[in-house]
């Protein structure tokens, strides 16, 4: 069984494997094609790096480990958006595990420690994006507690709009 623990700058070529044939796999049919093919572990990795060593960034990123090291990643900080009502508001970012090991249980497990850590640093509430489309990705948050709260917003991928929903959950 995996078990969770911080990130650090040597995962980051492992996550990035993680994030791109994630995405590779949860948004296909979803996402355009063209736009998929065009992710590459070396861009995302190149990109992590600079995120990673921002001196004064806000997110937490957390992996989860397997039997042959990281199997998935979580990140998640402050809320970029304004909420009301739900007191001080964390915000899931991101949340992949490699496609091959989803519906293990390393999903919910990277969830529960963000939830637990959120709380130990005075958030009430969690809030996340989905995609309308990810099913498989929606049923996997309403499991966990969180529901649609009205929220909405557009993303571009190769001129192709596709609508996020705005999921939250009291922790």
């Amino acid at each position: 069984m995996a078990h969770v623990r911080e990130m650090v700058e040597a995962d980051i070529e492992a996550v990035s494997t993680i994030r791109v044939r994630g995405w590779q796999a949860a948004y296909a049919g979803i996402v355009p094609q063209t736009y998929l093919d065009a992710m590459t572990v070396e861009g995302d990795a190149g990109r992590r790096r600079q995120l990673f060593s921002q001196p004064r960034r806000k997110s937490r990123d957390l992996v989860a480990l397997g039997d042959r090291g990281p199997v998935g990643w979580i990140c998640f900080g402050p809320c970029r958006s304004e909420l009301s009502g739900l007191g001080r508001v964390g915000e899931v970012y991101a949340l992949y595990v490699s496609p091959d090991l989803i519906g293990q249980g390393i999903g919910r497990k990277l969830l529960d420690e963000t939830h637990a850590q959120m709380k130990n640093q005075g958030f009430e509430a969690s809030a996340l994006w989905v995609l309308d489309d990810n099913h498989r990705a929606r049923r996997f948050y309403e499991r966990a507690g969180y529901q649609v709260d009205g929220g909405a917003q557009a993303d571009v991928y190769d001129e192709i709009t596709l609508t996020e929903l705005r999921y939250q959950r009291v922790l």
